[in-house]
C-alpha cells in the first residue's frame, strides 16, 4: 500500500552503498542468493526460540533486496536478475511463518499455514496479472524500476516486513498477527482478482 512512496527515498539511502559495492565488482545476483540465504537462516533461528537473531536476519534480507536492485540499475538490470529476486522473494516470505510454526507446532501451526495459504492468493494473483500485462505491454507507471509489471495492494512488501519484525518482537502474539495479516491478503487477493478481472475484460484486438 505504501511501497511507492517508500521506494523513492531507498533507492536515494541505498545509492552510495550500491555505488560502492558496484565499483567493487560485486554482482547483483551474488547479492540476492546472499540474501537469501541470511532470509533463510531465520527459519532456524526462529525455531530455536531465536527471534531477536531472526529480526536481524530478515532486516537484512530486506535491506540486500533493496541493494541488489540498485547496484543492478548501475550494471545494468537483467531478466535472470529479475526473475531470481521474484522467485526468491515469494519463497522468503513464506519461510518466516514456517520458523514459527517450528517454534510451536500446537500454538502456531494452524494459524502459519493460512498466513502462507492467503502469501499464495497474493503472490499468484500478483504474477497472474504481471503474466498478463507483459503479453499486453501494459507498465506499472508508480513501479518504474521494477523488473515486472508491480501490482500494489493493500499487503505490500512494507506492509508483511512489518508484520514480520512485530511477530519477532512479541511472538507470542504470533496467532493474532498471522491470522488478522492473512485476513488482509485474502482482501488483497480478492482486489487484485476484481481489478484483473476488468483490466483485461477486452480482448486484445479490440483494444
Amino acid at each position: 500500500m505504501i511501497d511507492a512512496r517508500l521506494l523513492p527515498l531507498q533507492a536515494q539511502l541505498l545509492a552510495p552503498v550500491a555505488g560502492w559495492l558496484a565499483a567493487r565488482g560485486v554482482k547483483a545476483d551474488t547479492l540476492t542468493l546472499a540474501g537469501f540465504t541470511l532470509g533463510a537462516l531465520a527459519v532456524p533461528a526462529l525455531a530455536a526460540g531465536m527471534t531477536g537473531l531472526a529480526l536481524l536476519l530478515i532486516l537484512s534480507n530486506r535491506i540486500i533486496d533493496g541493494l541488489d536492485g540498485a547496484v543492478a540499475r548501475i550494471a545494468g538490470p537483467t531478466d535472470r536478475g529479475a526473475f531470481l529476486d521474484i522467485a526468491l522473494d515469494f519463497v522468503f516470505y513464506a519461510l518466516v511463518p514456517l520458523g514459527f510454526a517450528l517454534l510451536d507446532p500446537a500454538r502456531n501451526a494452524l494459524a502459519a499455514c493460512a498466513l502462507v495459504v492467503a502469501f499464495v492468493g497474493t503472490g499468484s494473483s500478483f504474477l497472474a496479472f504481471a503474466t498478463i500485462a507483459a503479453k499486453t505491454g501494459r507498465r506499472a507507471t508508480e513501479y518504474p524500476t521494477k523488473g515486472i509489471y508491480y501490482l500494489g495492494g493493500l499487503t505490500e512488501g512494507t506492509e508483511t516486513i512489518a508484520v514480520f519484525v512485530a511477530m519477532c518482537l512479541f511472538p507470542s502474539a504470533f496467532v493474532p498477527l498471522a491470522w488478522g495479516f492473512a485476513a488482509a491478503c485474502a482482501l488483497t487477493t480478492l482486489l487484485r482478482w476484481l481489478q484483473g478481472w476488468r483490466a483485461f475484460a477486452v480482448p486484445p484486438r479490440q483494444r
